[in-house]
């Protein structure tokens, strides 16, 4: 994202215990919890025994090892920056399935935000990272060569030949901001395979749900109407078979020079949002949700529902600071997936 996690106020709420469902058999809720891709995954299933949670949920883990080889830009021998080091003007690379189609998508969400959300940011978030830690801005010198790496028309992508050309050298390519909803889709649909349909799972923030829990109309997420940290819940989803992702830099931000710098990246400036934002977007799989709030982050309130608007299905709260006071802009639909409080 970008490599940078997302810190979300999502809270998951769900029935515990035992529960009947329409077809008699009495499930049991099982939850499960590793770190993967450089944050806390959670597993949340309901199945018939322990046996059968154990074995689903560490096949679904596995396979979140499996993707994170693939995608992660941290790993020096990922797949990810193998196709970094490998690949140059004229010089296409073939990649995996998993990897071909998750940089197509990040393609396709380049050419609609004109490149408010790119992959190819990696050489500048390096830089910006290094500033955080330090709390001085780049190097004047070294962020213009940063930058001349950066643009999604560098990267050619070939879907007869399963290739990949990154055009310029040096150049670093960086999943975060889609790569963790892409797994956790992933991860449902292996819990799917093994008959566990009733589950949710949760990559920091990055939230994929499958059926809801028995005897319920979906899983209850709570959502607060401050990005302060640690602030009160005071609104609930409940969806089902969807995803919900947050972005948002209440937890990880810099203050340079007297101004306050986001973790998150502006594609275009090479530097971190300083406009203090939380964006909360409802989508009906994780890479979608994940990437979206990801580009809405950078478009802001205005840009973020237009292009919202033209994906289906989904929904969006966006909590930004204007002027010293917290504004929220929700799209339509957003309170349509709201759970009526008494």
């Amino acid at each position: 994202m970008m490599s940078y996690v997302f810190q979300t106020c999502l809270l998951l709420s769900t029935l515990s215990g035992n529960q009947q469902c329409t077809d008699s058999e009495i499930l049991n809720r099982y939850e499960f919890q590793e770190v993967h891709m450089g944050v806390q995954w959670s597993i949340v299933l309901y199945a018939t025994d322990k046996p059968i949670a154990n074995k689903a949920s560490q096949n679904a883990f596995a396979r979140i090892k499996e993707l994170n080889k693939i995608l992660s830009d941290y790993d020096p021998e990922s797949e990810l920056n193998q196709l970094c080091r490998l690949s140059g003007p004229g010089k296409p690379i073939k990649v995996s399935p998993h990897l071909l189609k998750l940089l197509k998508k990040s393609q396709a969400l380049s050419e609609e935000t004109k490149g408010a959300f790119d992959v190819t940011i990696g050489p500048v978030v390096r830089l910006w990272r290094r500033a955080r830690r330090q709390k001085k801005l780049p190097d004047s010198q070294r962020f213009e060569a940063a930058r001349s790496k950066v643009g999604f028309g560098l990267m050619k992508i070939s879907l007869p030949n399963q290739t990949v050309e990154l055009t310029q050298k040096d150049m670093r390519l960086d999943l975060g901001g889609i790569a963790k909803g892409y797994a956790a889709d992933i991860a449902l649909s292996v819990l799917k395979e093994q008959g566990i349909t009733r589950a949710m799972v949760d990559a920091s923030g990055d939230i994929v749900l499958g059926d809801p829990p028995p005897g319920t109309c979906g899983w209850k997420i709570g959502i607060s109407s401050s990005d302060a940290p640690n602030a009160k819940i005071d609104r609930y989803l409940q969806i089902h078979n969807m995803a919900v992702a947050t972005s948002g830099d209440a937890l990880q931000h810099v203050v340079i020079n007297g101004k306050r710098y986001s973790h998150i990246v502006d594609p275009h400036t090479g530097l971190g949002l300083t406009d203090q934002s939380r964006v909360t977007v409802i989508a009906p799989d994780g890479v979608t949700a994940d990437s979206l709030a990801s580009a809405i982050s950078v478009l802001g309130p205005e840009r973020g529902m237009q292009l919202l608007n033209q994906k289906p299905g989904t929904a969006c709260l966006i909590l930004r600071h204007e002027a010293g006071q917290l504004r929220a802009y929700e799209s339509n639909c957003f309170s349509c997936y709201e759970l009526e409080q008494n």
